[in-house]
């Protein structure tokens, strides 16, 4: 097995054509990730938020998100 090295030249533009042939063939699949990655943010920055805020019960949770 052979080694390959990449500078960071390099490694930056075989990682921007990964990308965009993952976003052009794979749509879907990006699409994906990118709405995984959003959702992860938006429940980080809530968990922060809540910790600065006070308490909210359950109940009213509940009836905002309508169970």
């Amino acid at each position: 097995m052979s080694t390959v090295t990449l500078d960071e030249k390099q490694f930056k533009k075989l990682l921007k054509q990964t990308l965009l042939e993952l976003f052009e063939e794979r749509r879907d699949v990006f699409s994906a990730i990118v709405v995984e990655a959003l959702e992860e943010l938006s429940l980080a920055h809530a968990i922060r938020e809540g910790r600065r805020e006070e308490y909210i019960r359950e109940e009213e949770i509940q009836s905002i998100l309508g169970g």
